[in-house]
């Protein structure tokens, strides 16, 4: 089972979700938290897998909530909830390591299909927002970090696949790899860079102009 806590302000909107993620055999609500403060306890006694995160709270935001959440060990993925296709809180809450964001309005299928696949350790975006969330980032290059130079020559190759939003899959058939090497060379690329997962590391490659 995939354990699910709910983080909004609006009891009528956590009830709807509740209903959605209940319906699923493998999903189950372990929690619900009506501002950010709150939340913060709730994810730890609840052991969540995936946490739904509203952006904007009262007490304590989403982006506030996600960061400290983030740093507790053995953290769930998080995913953003938000009414605006893009505004500077969503692309913030991706820097903060939350694995991507959903508009409050998205499909219900939509919406369990990307809990399943945050839990599995793929991210999600919008996808209407994608282009101007990209765009957003890349709006000032900044200089690139010393620890992009401790990446091979193979790794960056892999990096600016990847920064292109080409899978596994993809990676391994254009490079002549296995799957298996593709993602130990991403595993090791998001070590050396202290990104979370390949959200994180396409938002650095457009933060640096490298992509």
């Amino acid at each position: 089972m995939i354990r699910v806590v709910l983080v909004d302000d609006q009891a009528l909107f956590r009830a709807g979700i509740r209903m959605v993620v209940a319906s699923q055999p493998d999903l189950e609500v372990v929690g619900e938290a009506g501002d950010g403060r709150e939340a913060i306890d709730v994810v730890r006694r609840a052991r969540a897998d995936v946490v739904l995160m509203d952006i904007r709270m009262p007490v304590m935001d989403g982006i506030a909530a996600t960061a400290a959440i983030l740093k507790e060990a053995d953290a769930p993925r998080v995913v953003m909830l938000t009414t605006f296709d893009l505004d500077e809180a969503a692309a913030r809450a991706i820097r903060e390591g939350a694995s991507g964001f959903l508009l409050k309005d998205a499909d219900p299928e939509f919406l369990l299909a990307a809990i399943r696949a945050v839990h599995s350790g793929s991210s999600v975006i919008a996808a209407a927002a994608t282009r101007e969330l990209f765009a957003h980032f890349g709006e000032a290059p900044r200089d690139v970090p010393p620890a992009f130079d401790a990446l091979t020559e193979r790794e960056r190759e892999i990096f600016a696949l990847a920064a292109r939003g080409l899978s596994n899959a993809e990676i391994a058939q254009r490079e002549f790899l296995s799957e298996a090497t593709v993602k130990t060379h991403i595993s090791r690329i998001l070590t050396k860079l202290a990104l979370r997962d390949r959200v994180q590391l396409v938002v650095f490659a457009f933060e640096h102009g490298l992509a």
